[in-house]
C-alpha cells in the first residue's frame, strides 16, 4: 500500500478569508496519522488567470505558465480535501476556476471537503461533488462540516476561539474523511497503475 499524499486545497483567496485557521488545524490532525501525508495547497500561491484557453488541458496544453504550474502541483497528489466557503449556495469563483484550470491531475482521484459557514457549506460541498464527478474524480461519502454555533465559536468575527474548542465535535467526521480518502487513494492508485501498464 502507498502512503497517500493528500492536498488540503484552500479554496478562497480573499484577504479576510477564514480558511487558514481550519486548514492549519486539519494539517495538524493529519500529522497524527501514519497512513497518509498532507500538505496545504493554497490558491493564493498560483495567481491563476480566469480560464481562457483554447480548450481544456485534457485536450491540449495550456498556454498560461501559472496554469501549468498549478497543473503540475495538482498532479503530484493522490487525494484532495477542499476547504470550502459557501458563496450564494456554491463554491467560490476562485475554486471553480482552479478546478477548470487542471483536468488530468484530478482524474480518478478521490476527494472530500471541509465546509464552513452557517450550514457548514453543505450546499457548496454538494455542488463541488457534482463538479468533481464531471472532472472524473471520485467523491467520498464522508466530509467535514463546521456549522452554526460551532462555527461561531471559532470565527474571528464572533467568539474567535481556537479550533480546539470544536475539535471534539469534528473528530468523528475528520477520522471518517481521512479513512475514506486513504482507502480510495490506495484503491484508485492501484487501478491507475494497472491501466497505465495495460496501455504501455
Amino acid at each position: 500500500m502507498i502512503k497517500p499524499r493528500i492536498a488540503l486545497v484552500i479554496g478562497s483567496t480573499r484577504p479576510s478569508r477564514f480558511a487558514d485557521k481550519p486548514a492549519q488545524w486539519l494539517l495538524a490532525e493529519a500529522a497524527k496519522r501514519d497512513d497518509l501525508s498532507a500538505e496545504i495547497l493554497d490558491l493564493r500561491d498560483f495567481d491563476l488567470p480566469f480560464f481562457d484557453e483554447m480548450a481544456s488541458e485534457m485536450w491540449m496544453p495550456s498556454q498560461s505558465e501559472a496554469a501549468q504550474r498549478w497543473q503540475k502541483a495538482v498532479a503530484g497528489f493522490d487525494a484532495f480535501i477542499f476547504l470550502v466557503a459557501e458563496y450564494n449556495h456554491s463554491i467560490t469563483g476562485a475554486l471553480k476556476n482552479a478546478l477548470d484550470q487542471a483536468y488530468t491531475g484530478w482524474v480518478r482521484k478521490p476527494f472530500s471537503a471541509f465546509g464552513y459557514g452557517g450550514v457548514g457549506a453543505a450546499r457548496a460541498v454538494e455542488h463541488l461533488r457534482t463538479i468533481g464527478v464531471e472532472l472524473q474524480m471520485a467523491p467520498v461519502k464522508s466530509a467535514i462540516h463546521l456549522a452554526g454555533g460551532e462555527f461561531m465559536k471559532v470565527h474571528p468575527m464572533a467568539q474567535g476561539a481556537e479550533m480546539s474548542a470544536v475539535a471534539e465535535v469534528l473528530a468523528p467526521s475528520v477520522k471518517a474523511t481521512f479513512d475514506d480518502l486513504v482507502w480510495w487513494a490506495n484503491a484508485l492508485s492501484s487501478a491507475r497503475a494497472a491501466a497505465r501498464a495495460k496501455a504501455a
